[in-house]
């Protein structure tokens, strides 16, 4: 019976390929949003929107509580309103009252139903079970409880205050989900989503194409009260190639490309970071801040001895090398050197904190003094990388040369590179932490001891009783101007001690055709289609 069905699905995406190639039409050009994810997309199902292929797609097709605006403020979403007690553990939600989950048979007669309390309820619930292995129950680890309280008052009590727990709360992780698709799909749910978003599903054939259709009974509008999503459609291709990519976008074949890759940067792009003049009449380029600092981790716990044990050599790689040229030869401009702290710009708390730039001389003297202390006349270091950073590390390998540390590069595998970083194999690793959400307590828990790995993304084994303190004072501060000195002291700490190396901090790039409008931009790199339009 699924190999019929299989065979059926896959005959309508080759009918649906032909007619969309073979129809130039109004409705092809104008209504369809068209973007390439080269990473395919591995599930339609919110508990398990962990990277930003499945996040992407899962926004448009669900909503949570409340959601982030453009300058990652928190908005009111299916909740309307929400009040949180003094003491800031218990958060009430008001729900609206005309939120409805996309049209299936599953519903019975009216083929949709009302979202109410009870459906947060059985959402958060599913997020917890351990049958279902969500890898976003983490979301919800400092809840005590949750209840509907009525279909219209849904209320969470915390372990402990917890501030940036709004922010949390809009990840699609907490997207609400209607009991009877999951009990009917159950693990195919994956593939058969119903959510309440501003497009529903219409078909997908994996490492294909992804198709959605506007949803008619969305419940957003406009500020002229004309009702969301503007767009007809959005159709995602799944070219792995980026250069592929690129040419498709060139060509006017799709709308959006999200991404700068070595293979074409320099034919789009200035070393200003600038749009080249051939392509100004037809493109459209974005930029804009991002809560991603890349960087260098270097683990300091295990038996073996490496020269990065020293806290002198640490100094002397974050000294050693110019930042400022690599963001302009091998980043064309896109991204800020990191010569602040870990917390990266985009957040209310970054610290603009004097860090590491180029000082060769220094970092010699630190060098020669480490050699005097240890007796170790040729330290040696590798740094591991995946290939789509072999150029950075290359260029960071010539320059520590430079100032006496022999380095190698050893390039792997990403996936190999998220297992050596996670299990203490790797001295030194290329690395970069995306934000969650848009809390610094993202980027300051990377360092308590408490979230060594595998328990928790503190990759680099770093303690520091001092530093552990501050982390636990950060998170149960509600006051926001005392949480952010705390952040930043801790920011501090890991510039002065050095368990990282950071490279720069990102920007979210975005190329548009010149007809599209209203795809705005944000720290987080979120796509939003509900307010697309393409003239």
């Amino acid at each position: 019976m699924n190999v019929k069905r299989n065979k059926v699905v896959v005959l309508i995406a080759l009918l649906f390929l032909f007619s969309c190639t073979k129809k130039k039409s109004k409705y092809t050009n104008n209504q369809v949003f068209r973007y390439n994810e080269h990473s395919n997309i591995t599930s339609l199902d919110p508990a398990f929107a962990k990277d930003q292929r499945n996040i992407w797609a899962v926004n448009q097709l669900y909503n949570g509580l409340v959601e982030l605006d453009d300058s990652l403020q928190v908005q009111p979403s299916i909740a309307k309103n929400w009040t949180i007690s003094e003491d800031g553990k218990t958060y009430q939600f008001e729900l609206r009252n005309d939120v409805l989950f996309h049209k299936h048979e599953l519903f019975g007669k009216d083929s949709t139903r009302n979202v109410i309390a009870q459906d947060f309820e059985y959402s958060f619930n599913r997020l917890l079970d351990m049958n279902v292995a969500s890898p976003g129950g983490w979301v919800l680890q400092n809840v005590a409880d949750f209840k509907a309280e009525s279909d219209s008052v849904f209320t969470i009590n915390l372990k402990q205050p917890f501030p940036p727990f709004l922010g949390l709360l809009a990840m699609k992780y907490c997207s609400v989900v209607p009991k009877e698709a999951i009990d009917y799909f159950g693990n195919e749910f994956r593939a058969n989503p119903i959510g309440t978003g501003p497009f529903h599903f219409k078909l997908w054939v994996e490492n294909t194409k992804l198709v959605l259709r506007k949803n008619p009974l969305y419940f957003e509008k406009d500020e002229n009260g004309k009702q969301l999503p503007y767009l007809e459609s959005v159709a995602v291709t799944f070219l792995p190639d980026k250069q592929s990519e690129f040419l498709q976008f060139i060509q006017g074949n799709i709308d959006f490309m999200k991404s700068l890759d070595a293979s074409y940067k320099d034919d789009i792009l200035n070393t200003d970071g600038t749009l080249k003049e051939k392509y100004a009449s037809t493109i459209n380029m974005q930029t804009g801040a991002y809560l991603n600092t890349e960087y260098l981790g270097i683990y300091l716990d295990g038996e073996e001895e490496h020269p990065t044990k020293s806290k002198l050599i640490r100094q002397a790689i974050n000294y050693g090398f110019d930042r400022e040229k690599m963001i302009k030869f091998l980043r064309n401009g896109i991204g800020s050197p990191a010569t602040s702290g870990f917390i990266p710009k985009g957040l209310p708390s970054f610290n603009n904190q004097q860090g590491y730039s180029y000082k060769p001389e220094e970092a010699k003297k630190l060098v020669a003094q480490y050699k005097r202390e240890t007796g170790n006349e040729n330290p040696q270091i590798a740094i591991t990388t995946n290939s789509n950073y072999l150029d950075l590390c290359e260029f960071i390998q010539r320059e520590l040369q430079k100032i006496g540390i022999a380095t190698k590069v050893d390039v792997i595998p990403p996936s190999t590179l998220r297992q050596g970083k996670a299990n203490g194999k790797l001295p030194i690793f290329r690395a970069s932490w995306i934000a969650d959400y848009p809390d610094a307590e993202n980027y300051v828990s990377l360092f308590y001891s408490k979230n060594f790995t595998p328990n928790g993304p503190n990759y680099t084994h770093f303690k520091n009783d001092f530093f552990d303190t501050l982390y636990e004072q950060s998170i149960k501060e509600v006051d926001v101007k005392k949480r952010y000195k705390l952040y930043q002291k801790m920011d501090s700490i890991i510039i002065a001690e050095a368990p990282i190396v950071p490279l720069y901090y990102d920007e979210v790039i975005r190329f548009t055709q010149k007809n599209v409008t209203g795809l705005g931009i944000n720290p987080i790199d979120l796509l939003s289609l509900k307010r697309v339009q393409k003239n």
